[in-house]
């Protein structure tokens, strides 16, 4: 590097009486964008903030330090990055930014608009801001994971405007760079669809209208939020006067599946055909115990339990279910084996 002028060495010097403002500005600022952050509900990858080490600093004066009439013309000099997984989420985010801080839109730049062939990495969203109390203005960087990602293994590999690499590798890393970008753009595209599909799903579920859904796992919590088995629930929990704990309830997913279940529609008349039974089930299995707490899971369980018995299964089948359930263990047979024993005096196995 070579040597500064006389003005860039006070430069430097100013810096470093100024750092402890500097450290302090960085504190606020991060504590400015977690804060928000936090009440938004936004999901990030990261977010960081830092001030710029007197070696950068020396390196960007020795380079363009004629620029700068004081130290706080250089707006850089605190920094911050968020990071966000989603293309969308950076105008979101961007949003948040404007309405926290007083922006200098003369100095802050969207790269993402200058569609520079190379520039995949490079195509943050800066902000030049402001906050009261000083001096320094500081910088606040948007980009997705896949950009920072990018950036980060260009800067490792010493590329920049592709003027240090030959054209052979050039070509390579900008083909890359367009699958990059084409995949963070399909991540959004994904992602907004989903939203939209569940939105239909949570509509057709609320009208009634089950066996347009098929069953996976976002239409099975949609109908779950309904409280289908809600009633049942509720009269086994009155065998006791039980608290009903509320458990998670993905597992059944495949157990259904199993059952022939395709729709929500399927589900929905598998509930409405065995939770009479299922309830029978539940006074012969809590009726000489005192058990005061019960799963919220009771229910769907129970059912499951009749219909492979309605259906043949078993014992052997209800050892399964209890292994879908439960992952394998050999106490699973003895389960199978005391809900046979308790299913055997119903009326549905008599049939």
């Amino acid at each position: 590097m070579e040597a500064l002028d006389l003005h860039c060495q006070m430069l430097l010097e100013d810096y470093r009486a100024s750092l402890p403002t500097l450290q302090r500005l960085q504190d606020e600022v991060l504590r400015y964008l977690n804060d928000a952050l936090n009440a938004s509900g936004l999901v990030v990858t990261a977010v960081a903030a830092r001030v710029k080490t007197e070696e950068s600093l020396a390196g960007k004066l020795a380079l363009k330090g004629g620029k700068y009439r004081s130290l706080t013309d250089i707006t850089d000099l605190v920094g911050a990055r968020i990071i966000t997984f989603y293309t969308d989420d950076v105008d979101r985010i961007a949003s948040m930014v404007e309405k926290l801080f007083d922006i200098d839109w003369e100095n802050s730049i969207d790269k993402r608009k200058l569609h520079q062939l190379d520039s995949f990495g490079y195509n943050s969203l800066h902000y030049i801001c402001r906050i009261p109390g000083y001096d320094f203005r500081f910088e606040v960087q948007l980009r997705t994971t896949l950009q920072h990602a990018w950036a980060a293994i260009n800067h490792d590999n010493g590329y920049k405007n592709g003027i240090e690499i030959p054209r052979e590798y050039l070509r390579r890393m900008n083909r890359l760079a367009g699958m990059l970008e084409m995949a963070d753009d399909e991540f959004s595209r994904i992602r907004s669809e989903l939203t939209d599909y569940r939105r239909r799903v949570q509509k057709l579920v609320k009208n009634g209208k089950l066996d347009d859904v098929l069953l996976d796992g976002d239409t099975f919590r949609s109908y779950l939020q309904a409280g289908p088995l809600n009633g049942l629930n509720k009269r086994i929990a009155a065998i006791n006067q039980a608290e009903i704990q509320e458990a998670p309830m993905g597992q059944y997913l495949r157990v259904l599946r199993a059952l022939n279940c395709n729709t929500l529609g399927d589900v929905n008349r598998l509930i409405k055909r065995y939770e009479e039974d299922a309830y029978l089930l539940a006074r012969h299995q809590l009726g000489n115990t005192d058990l005061d707490i019960i799963s919220s899971a009771i229910g769907l369980q129970n059912i499951c339990i009749v219909c492979i018995l309605s259906t043949g299964g078993g014992k052997i089948g209800l050892e399964r279910l209890f292994d879908a359930l439960n992952e394998y263990s050999e106490q699973n047979a003895a389960l199978a084996e005391l809900t046979y024993n308790q299913a055997c005096m119903l009326p549905f196995m008599k049939k």
